[in-house]
């Protein structure tokens, strides 16, 4: 069969790619290495955050903001400094604040996608009006956090696959991008042994198969590096210490990025490995699905926060405000962990955690309307 286009990992990404190109009624062929169950990627288990400027949520709130702010905040935050390889990332970043300014959140609401009303502050970097972090809460919750944003572009997906348009093969594992006379014309691969493996669970990589599919065109969205920790610390930058000897992880051990250097080898551009980004604030999860299961705390600014000698760190490195800041101040200290120290009227009020599976009430739409998860005290 010929396809117009394959698309490589069936994540958020992938999925988008995969819907927006059927509604133009062109034929895909949507490949993944896991099982169906993981369908969405690491996004399904995200607490469904989006960047979204002078929204109704946040005029409703009396938040102020404008394209102007937000673009403002997009170059003190990004700091683009190297000219060639910045050049695209640049255009693209203007793009998307035009599009998270505009026409984005219509787009969203006219496939079903709903926002909490309470627009959170993440990063709100605490420099000058022009330095790093946003001036102004800009992170909308969608209402059914990963899998409310997961969901209607699967739904368009599988819709799509019922008209013929899409042909979706998962446990089927790209090795290599086929190149001829310059140009990218194919994926081959392996095909791996079905699954019963649930979602986020670490999956059989026994081969039972080969495969070969041609196309005019080739999209990898094939997810970032984070459950790949060796691939981390070879990219770790020097600005931010010394890599950890131990971290957790947010997300399943799929996300292993082995799509960037088969990209790579057939001819793509790979740019900024080193603008990486961790969360400084997380805990083991007490009933792990992949190995060095983390989940990330959302605290609030009045947690006291110390380092692993019980010194307070310096300001701006306060919950929330400088997470590479932070970071590095950590590292800097030589130990790869630091202390929260709470009192229970602080917990009650301001303390929660990140993730689908942390929100179950957000998650499944039974919040009360006004209302905002938060980790309760007692037994």
């Amino acid at each position: 069969m010929t396809y117009d286009v394959i698309v490589v990992g069936a994540g958020l990404a992938g999925l988008v790619a995969t819907a927006e190109l059927a509604t133009k009624g062109k034929k895909v062929l949507l490949l993944d290495q896991e099982p169906e169950a993981s369908l969405g990627g690491q996004a399904w288990w995200s607490f469904g955050g989006l960047f979204l400027v002078d929204s109704p949520e946040q005029r409703r709130m009396g938040i102020k903001d404008s394209r102007e702010l937000a673009w403002q905040d997009w170059l003190g935050t990004a700091g683009f400094d190297r000219d060639e390889e910045d050049y695209w990332g640049k255009k693209w970043a203007e793009a998307y604040v035009d599009f998270a300014t505009g026409e984005k959140r219509e787009w969203l609401h006219s496939l079903g996608v709903r926002f909490f009303p309470v627009v959170g502050w993440a990063e709100r970097g605490g420099y000058l009006a022009e330095g790093h972090g946003n001036s102004v809460p800009r992170f909308h919750i969608v209402w059914g956090t990963g899998p409310g944003i997961v969901k209607p572009f699967e739904s368009q997906v599988r819709v799509a696959v019922e008209k013929g348009l899409v042909t979706y093969k998962p446990r089927h594992q790209v090795n290599e991008l086929i190149v001829e006379k310059g140009c990218i014309i194919g994926v081959q691969g392996v095909k791996l042994v079905p699954s019963h493996a649930i979602r986020g669970e670490a999956s059989s990589r026994e081969v039972i198969g080969e495969f070969a599919f041609y196309s005019r065109s080739v999209v990898v969205t094939s997810g970032g590096i984070g459950a790949n920790q060796g691939l981390i610390k070879k990219s770790w930058p020097d600005r931010l210490g010394r890599p950890p000897e131990s971290m957790l992880s947010g997300v399943p051990a799929h996300v292993d990025g082995r799509m960037l250097a088969i990209t790579e080898k057939a001819g793509g551009r790979i740019v900024n490995r080193d603008r990486m980004w961790h969360y400084t604030e997380g805990i083991k999860n007490w009933n792990p699905i992949w190995p060095r299961h983390g989940i990330r705390i959302l605290p609030g600014p009045s947690s006291l926060w110390l380092d692993a000698k019980g010194n307070r760190f310096p300001a701006p490195n306060f919950p929330g405000f400088d997470t590479l800041g932070t970071l590095k101040a950590i590292q800097d200290t030589g130990f790869d962990y630091s202390w929260f120290v709470l009192t229970q009227k602080v917990i009650e009020k301001e303390f929660a955690l990140s993730g689908s599976e942390q929100n179950p009430d957000l998650t499944e739409k039974k919040l009360a309307k006004g209302t905002f998860p938060i980790v309760t005290w007692g037994p």
